[in-house]
């Protein structure tokens, strides 16, 4: 009986868990402040400070951390190692000054303001230094700012975050007035064992898991795609647990080692249900975990101390923003976006309890300054909308290309390039789904009665829900020299059908796509630099017989050159006694 009776309680469990969360979700969708808060008074509710329907939140809490695992790894995926490479100034220059100055200036507020100790207020101080990565990531992927330049340096700041917890978990073990265990192992050592485990992990990634996953491939098996992410995330969160480091940031190396893969796509779009659904029941949890008693004892004291930790964030993210060379309105919302306390205090509060430095009722209280701190965070993005990139909020909805009829063409990219494209294919009465992943863009087509869908054109999930299965072609005029044989072949393998056609940045660009299936490219300016010549010949009076022998001429080498370069395996030089005068570099 005792098996059924589990399963039982379980299954009741769950359905309490969701059916408050579905309810008190939607209510505050519907009022336009966002799901986080939802979920946070349905865990109040539900939990033992509330109705008490459930009474194992440390349970749910530790189950649904998973979900910061899966987030972690999503945003790994969206971020090759160039472009990490490229951040790494906003990480360890931005990211460090943050939690350093943060740390200290909340130190020095809570020994200044309260009678705790020196060790004590350290041990309070620096954790709420930390904001909630699982809060704010989601937030800036569902409103398209995660690629923006406030949403990187936001995403910046949270990684270094998830990397300082080694640090701070090393001044909490030397603060520590706990009885020494035997086999403890020092900060040092563990930053030792995280700096191997990261180079292992990547050189796993490109010797072991990226020939997987070409294999796999070769079988043509999805379910197995989805196995061996699950493996490469699971696996790089243990390690980093085994070490004493966050495994969310395991997972989001193994996210980078396959940001190159041509299937991130796909293993994203599987995942990320299950890593939306996981984060609903982290913040049911963390509501469920929140202490009433503590704060109706203490209410001055908590809402005082959560409205003190947002403003004294804002203000110091606000003051590096402007420091690190931001506008003062991006610098402003990034200060918003990061200024409440993070689910890492949770788990420093309680090291700092097990190493005697506070007591539990000062955890208990200062975890209810995080809880209301993290409450007012949709209010504070609703806010910030108004100042991310110097505009003000865009009056569209931005609507998923999965609403969008069925249509002959897919056009990605609206910018001058494709505006051009659509407006032919329109005066031919060709049906087309326009896409775009720029907010003000698709604002502006709304002013002219034009309808564009948002999102990333170049995810094959994303063109799977626009139809592009059905359409007879897709048009890439995105302005992206990084559009790569990676994507391409992800997208040709995934719509075999489908006619593809590409605008190119220049011919390095066209040389690396050739033979992947293309129909069609096109330098973005080969067609406007010779009309621009042409014009210029016959402005100075060039007889227009010679300007059209130039013009075949000039076409005809420029193909020649080019089949050369291709025979050479890119070599940009072959062919170049082909071209036209001595000197000059080779033109794009």
């Amino acid at each position: 009986m005792e098996p059924e009776t589990h399963m039982a309680d379980l299954l009741l469990g769950g359905f309490v868990m969701l059916g408050a969360a579905l309810v008190m979700v939607l209510v505050f969708r519907r009022f336009g402040i966002g799901a986080v808060l939802g979920y946070l008074i349905a865990g109040i509710l539900i939990g033992p400070q509330g109705f008490q329907l459930i009474s194992n939140a440390e349970t749910v809490l530790e189950f649904s951390e998973i979900g910061i695992i899966l987030l972690l790894f999503i945003v790994g995926l969206e971020l090759a190692p160039a472009r990490l490479m490229r951040l790494r100034q906003a990480i360890f220059g931005l990211g460090m000054s943050q939690v350093v100055l943060c740390g200290i200036a909340l130190f020095l507020l809570i020994m200044t303001a309260t009678n705790f100790t020196l060790a004590a207020s350290i041990a309070i101080g620096l954790p709420l230094a930390l904001s909630s990565t699982a809060q704010v990531l989601p937030m800036l992927q569902s409103s398209g700012r995660l690629n923006t330049p406030t949403g990187e340096k936001a995403f910046s700041i949270l990684l270094f975050q998830d990397l300082s917890i080694i640090p701070l978990l090393t001044i909490i073990a030397a603060l520590s007035r706990a009885p020494d265990e035997s086999g403890g192992q020092s900060g040092w050592l563990t930053a030792l064992y995280a700096v191997i485990a990261i180079v292992g992990l990547i050189a796993v990634g490109k010797y072991l898991l990226q020939p997987l996953l070409k294999v796999i491939g070769r079988i043509a098996e999805r379910e197995l795609f989805i196995v061996a992410g699950l493996v490469a995330v699971f696996g790089s969160a243990a390690l980093m647990e085994f070490i004493g480091l966050s495994p969310a940031l395991g997972a989001f190396i193994a996210g980078v080692m396959l940001a190159n893969s041509p299937y991130r796509h796909e293993l994203e779009a599987d995942i990320d249900p299950f890593r939306s659904l996981l984060l609903g029941f982290f913040f049911l949890a963390v509501g469920m975990m929140l202490d009433l008693d503590v704060v109706m004892e203490n209410p001055a004291f908590v809402l005082g101390a959560a409205a003190a930790l947002v403003l004294v964030k804002i203000a110091i993210i606000f003051g590096l923003g402007k420091l690190f060379g931001m506008a003062t309105n991006p610098a402003l919302a990034m200060g918003m976006l990061l200024s409440q306390g993070g689910e890492f205090g949770f788990v420093l509060f309680s090291e700092a309890e097990k190493a005697l430095l506070i007591e539990p009722e000062a955890s208990s209280l200062f975890g209810a300054v995080i809880t209301v701190s993290m409450a007012t965070t949709p209010f504070l993005m609703l806010l910030s909308r108004r100042f991310s990139n110097g505009t003000a909020k865009s009056s569209t909805k931005l609507d998923d290309p999965g609403n969008a009829a069925r249509a002959s063409v897919i056009i990605v990219g609206q910018g001058r390039f494709g505006q051009t494209v659509s407006q032919m294919l329109l005066g031919a009465k060709i049906p087309l789904t326009l896409i775009d992943i720029k907010p003000e863009q698709i604002d502006i087509h709304e002013q002219f009665g034009a309808k564009v869908f948002y999102g990333d054109g170049t995810r094959v999930d994303l063109l799977r829900r626009a139809g592009a299965a059905e359409a007879n072609a897709i048009v890439f005029c995105i302005d992206d020299p990084n559009f790569g044989p990676e994507q391409v072949r992800a997208i040709v393998q995934s719509f075999p059908d489908t006619k593809l056609l590409v605008r190119v940045y220049d011919r390095r660009q066209l040389i690396a796509l050739k033979g992947l299936g293309i129909v069609g490219m096109k330098r973005e300016l080969f067609e406007s630099a010779i009309d621009l010549a042409k014009q210029t010949m016959f402005a100075i009076d060039i007889d227009s017989s010679l300007i059209d022998e130039v013009d075949e001429e000039f076409r005809q080498r420029d193909c020649d050159r080019l089949e050369a370069q291709l025979k050479s395996g890119g070599d940009m030089f072959a062919g170049a006694e082909l071209r036209f005068g001595t000197g000059l570099p080779p033109e794009a």
